[in-house]
Parts: structure tokens; sequence; C-alpha cells
């Protein structure tokens, strides 16, 4: 289980694709301290394996097909920013909300806009995972545990179809302080760019135990 407060940004070193998936190796600092093999790592929000890793430069994890088609992360190339935290400890601070690292979907960065020493990012969800978020509740973006500002529900959004009809979709809006936009990869998302989506489990809970009953 992880928090959703980053420790650090890594860089993805070098990439392998093979038959089933995919072989990051990702550089950090303090991250890589202390790994050993079978630790699980969020990067970027996906829980990841620890494969290898040699103290204070690097590790290796193995992205499987479904991470793969589900992340982003098969995109990236070398040079390129992930923000690390890894699994939080049983004595640990419990300092951001109960993130698993198991992504639902890429959202689409939609609009960021400076407002002092802040920054309010907007984000298109995916069709039906609107139904997840409330406004001031916890929602996951690429690892990072954040509130929500403000939320859209029914937003146009592109097209999803062949016809080109165009589907509803939430858009979601968070207020970003300095700290986090420093320390984060949020730092170099433009308008366009994916970013990993993670509701908040106790939602899905709840909706699990209240199917059946609503109808």
């Amino acid at each position: 289980m992880f928090t959703g407060i980053v420790e650090e940004t890594g860089e993805i070193l070098d990439r392998t694709r093979t038959e089933d998936g995919l072989r990051l190796r990702i550089g950090a600092d303090d991250v890589a301290m202390g790994l050993e093999h079978g630790q699980s790592i969020s990067v970027s929000g996906a829980c990841l394996t620890v494969e290898r890793s040699e103290e204070g430069e690097w590790f290796e994890v193995f992205l499987a097909s479904e991470t793969v088609d589900r992340t982003y992360l098969g995109e990236l190339e070398a040079g390129e920013a992930v923000n690390l935290e890894r699994a939080m400890p049983a004595e640990g601070r419990f300092d951001g909300h109960v993130v698993q690292g198991h992504v639902d979907a890429v959202a689409t960065v939609s609009d960021v806009e400076s407002v002092g020493e802040d920054w309010f990012f907007e984000f298109e969800l995916p069709e039906g995972y609107e139904r997840y978020v409330v406004e001031k509740g916890s929602i996951t973006l690429d690892g990072i545990s954040l509130t929500v500002a403000a939320l859209e529900s029914g937003a146009a959004s592109t097209p999803r179809t062949e016809g080109g009809e165009t589907a509803a979709a939430g858009r979601v809006t968070v207020a970003i302080i300095p700290t986090t936009y420093e320390l984060t990869t949020l730092s170099a998302k433009e308008p366009g760019d994916p970013i990993h989506l993670e509701v908040d489990v106790l939602a899905k809970y709840v909706e699990r135990l209240l199917e059946g009953h609503l109808e």
C-alpha cells in the first residue's frame, strides 16, 4: 500500500521490450537505497516489483502486458521523469490517503493555470469514472495524493467512437501547491498529456456493497 506522497522523481535510464512486456531501469537516489528483490514501488502511480537494483543508483522493474496496456509507461523514453514512492512501512506516518498503486485508467490534462504561487490543473476523466469522485475527496494522479477542488460531470469530451459520437465524461480540478509542483512530474505536464488515474478504492467498495439495493 502507498499513501500518494511522492518521495522523489526518477529518470528512465533504459527500456527493453520482451515477448511478455517491458523492462525499465529507473535512476533514483533516495528511493534506490535499501531496495531488495520483490519489494513494491510506485512508479507514477503504478505498483511494480523491484527485480534488481544498484544501491543509490537505479532499480529495474518489469511491466507485464496488462500494465503496458493500462498505463502510459510503455510510451516513456529514456530521459523522461517518473514519480516514485516506496511502499508504506507499518510504522510509517499516513500523510496521504489509501493508494493501492492499481491504475484504473489514463486521464488527460485539459488545462493548467498559474494562480499566484499555486497552480490549478484540470483533468478530463475517462467516461464512467466521475461517479467515484467527489468534491473535497481524494484522488490519485500519477501516484500523487490530491484533493478534488471542483468536479464537473458530463463535460464534453473528444470523440470516442468510430462514428464520431461524443461521450459524456467528467472534468476534475485540483489545486497544486509549489512544493508538489516542483517535486513531482506535474511541472512538466501540459494540456493533452496523459496522466494515471486511481480513484478512491473506498468509493468502489461502497458501490459494490450497494449493488442490487438501489434498483
